[in-house]
């Protein structure tokens, strides 16, 4: 089985859901397979990677402010707070989100639903580059 693997340097703006949908769209494009599987790992722990509704930027921000609230900065039982009072809650966010995404793809266009896009989701107030693995498989 053919596999195209690329990977996509995001410079996130700060804490918050980044849309990537097109840079994944184009790997399946650059793969030149039309049918299969794209794969979607972030190497990284206080960041994740989520499907989500692209049409209404409300839901992302009622999403975030969730999550914000389940895992607040201040608690304090954490000792992890070296780099600072987000550093624990970011680990705790990736943990109870994702680190990787599967999309189905056909005549090499990804099999999204009409309201969805592939976000990483940046849980550090001042992020560094993210770095996010794509891997194309089919024929």
């Amino acid at each position: 089985m053919p596999v195209h693997q690329a990977t996509l340097n995001i410079r996130p703006r700060g804490a918050g859901l980044h849309e990537i949908t097109a840079a994944v769209a184009r790997e399946v494009a650059n793969s030149g397979l039309t049918r299969g599987v794209v794969t979607v790992f972030c190497l990284h722990t206080s960041c994740s990677l989520v499907i989500m509704e692209n049409a209404d930027p409300s839901a992302r921000r009622d999403l975030e402010a969730w999550l914000d609230r389940l895992v607040p900065e201040d608690d304090p039982h954490f000792t992890h707070t070296l780099e600072g009072p987000d550093d624990m809650p970011s680990h705790i966010k990736m943990a109870l989100t994702r680190t990787s995404e599967n999309v189905p793809f056909a005549e090499g266009r990804l099999l999204l639903g009409t309201w969805q896009g592939i976000y990483l989701w940046e849980h550090r107030r001042a992020a560094s580059a993210r770095q996010v693995v794509v891997t194309v498989m089919g024929e």
